[in-house]
């Protein structure tokens, strides 16, 4: 069980947030859910989260951005970058501004590394 164990899902497309949403609360994780990284970074300004899981292709700033912005507010800040579609590049960008990991939708949150 993981209680106590905080997530900030950030992804554009609701199928997917709701879905990330209902299978961390089934495994005993507080989750919350944001629709844009300027909603994320809003909630990260009030609150601290434990992981954070962040959609790379959003309208207006991409997670990316969202990433690099996060870090800098907080370096130790665990994200994991998710998207659908990977490139190499984005992966080694991700992992260079401070992505705990980058995962390729859609996963199964059960392979996820928290």
């Amino acid at each position: 069980m993981a209680k106590n164990i905080s997530l900030l899902i950030v992804d554009d497309e609701e199928s997917v947030r709701d879905s990330l949403f209902n299978w961390f609360i089934e495994d005993g994780y507080r989750v919350e859910c944001a629709e844009s990284a300027k909603k994320a970074l809003s909630i990260l300004e009030k609150e601290d989260f434990d992981i954070i899981l962040a959609d790379i292709k959003m309208p207006g700033m991409d997670g990316l951005e969202m990433l690099r912005r996060i870090k800098s507010l907080k370096s130790d800040a665990v994200v994991i970058v998710m998207t659908a579609f990977a490139t190499v590049d984005t992966a080694v960008q991700a992992l260079k501004d401070g992505a705990f990991d980058y995962v390729t939708k859609p996963f199964d949150p059960d392979d996820l590394p928290i």
